[in-house]
């Protein structure tokens, strides 16, 4: 493989450059920013670029002419060498001191910092008590699926009528054979006598 079909890759980013070249966009002012999208810090003063979302060094703070140095989109070595455009040689305006900056900075660690991942704890939905009359209806079903092993009550009780049928006929049949004021077969006499039981002597 030739050196010519190498893919470029994104550049370092000098903190410093010689380029003379300034963007025609308006000038980005920290303000506008949140405390941890730049560091002011001289050693290593730098912000998020808002087009490209990465982090570029600011060259010349503290003079006249403060603004993003040209970059690519990717990380240096490893992305392709895409240039931001929109982003690369922007004028800043520093509008924020270093001491302001530091105090927000640790002021929003001191709010996040005490919060912690809670895990949200669903109750567990309760079924609501059932009636009286359908408590009644579950007894039944449950009775009837044990003895009719399934089948439907109707059906059982069609066949209960026609095994006792027969019977029932018979008791009818005999009980209109029986002569009014006589006793049932089967029964203890009737006394026709009154009682009267005699009490102890004392």
């Amino acid at each position: 493989m030739s050196a010519s079909t190498v893919e470029r890759t994104a550049r370092p980013r000098r903190s410093r450059t010689r380029s003379r070249t300034v963007n025609a966009r308006p000038a980005l002012a920290l303000s506008t920013l949140k405390p941890h999208q730049y560091d002011l810090r001289p050693a290593c003063a730098s912000l998020v670029c808002p087009d490209c979302e990465t982090w570029v060094p600011i060259t010349g703070l503290g003079n006249k002419t403060t603004k993003l140095v040209p970059h690519d989109t990717g990380r240096a070595g490893k992305d392709a060498a895409v240039r931001c455009r929109l982003g690369s040689n922007r004028l800043v305006t520093v509008d924020v001191t270093v001491r302001r900056w530091a105090e927000r900075l640790e002021d929003g660690h001191a709010e996040t910092g005490h919060r912690r991942k809670t895990t949200v704890r669903r109750k567990p939905k309760t079924a609501a008590a059932p009636a009286v009359s359908q408590i009644a209806v579950q007894k039944q079903a449950s009775a009837d699926d044990e003895h009719g092993d399934g089948r439907p009550m109707w059906l059982l009780r069609k066949r209960g009528w026609a095994a006792t049928e027969a019977a029932v006929r018979d008791a009818d049949t005999r009980r209109a054979q029986l002569p009014d004021g006589d006793r049932p077969l089967g029964a203890p006499p009737v006394p026709l006598t009154t009682l009267h039981p005699e009490r102890r002597a004392s």
